[in-house]
């Protein structure tokens, strides 16, 4: 497992801090994905399980906490550098399995090829 890959980045969430993002919307970075349904802020182990409603007929994808570039409380809000298709193409989401290490291995692997945060059309 990439460490690294399942933290947030400090100017995005710092570690003296406590937010509960639950219930606040995603946006990818070219539109809104779904909402919060629980967030995770262990070191080496934070994610977002997010509801994405009516856009994937109502399933939920696992989010490492890296892809994370932006979190607004005034707004609720949280913005990802991941475009919808990448998010969509992602491991299925396993309700049964998302905490144990081989399906986080997956989700890692797949997230992993992708640059850490930022990028074009990121905030």
């Amino acid at each position: 497992m990439q460490p690294e890959l399942w933290n947030y980045r400090s100017d995005v969430y710092g570690q003296d801090r406590t937010l509960d993002v639950a219930g606040y919307h995603v946006e990818a970075t070219d539109g809104k994905i779904g909402s919060v349904d629980e967030a995770t802020y262990e070191v080496g182990q934070s994610y977002l399980v997010v509801d994405t409603g009516p856009w994937i007929f109502g399933k939920k994808v696992l989010l490492p906490a890296s892809t994370v570039t932006q979190i607004d409380p005034q707004e609720q809000k949280i913005y990802v550098a991941r475009t919808k298709q990448e998010i969509k193409d992602a491991p299925e989401f396993d309700e049964a399995t998302f905490k144990e290490p081989a399906y986080r291995d997956r989700v890692g692997e797949y997230y992993g090829r992708f640059p850490f945060g930022g990028g074009p059309g990121t905030f």
